[in-house]
């Protein structure tokens, strides 16, 4: 009975590892980070005027980085649930990894 709980807990962890929010959110993180720092330390007079005062990429990366808070509490609110059918299904024809 321990063992498959064990096996529960693990196939558990490698769904969530696999959550296509956690991936959204790793690449909107990505591109926010890289989007803040350009606002912040690369913005110049010209790319102000381009856009009307508005500094575009700090605030789109800014954005961005909520969104990915967004998705990480998402995620850990509500984590991946593996169905015991899926797992009855995996045993029976030894795709279980084992």
């Amino acid at each position: 009975m321990a063992e498959q709980a064990t096996e529960t807990k693990r196939a558990t962890g490698m769904a969530g590892l696999f959550d296509l929010r956690l991936i959204i959110a790793l690449l909107f993180g990505i591109y926010g980070v890289v989007l803040t720092v350009v606002g912040l330390f690369d913005t110049t007079a010209a790319d102000l005027a381009k856009t009307g005062g508005i500094n575009i990429n700090l605030w789109t990366g800014l954005s961005m980085l909520a969104v990915t808070a967004f998705f990480v509490i998402w995620t850990v609110a509500r984590p991946l649930r593996v169905p015991a059918e899926a797992e009855a299904a995996d045993d029976a024809t030894g795709a279980g990894g084992h």
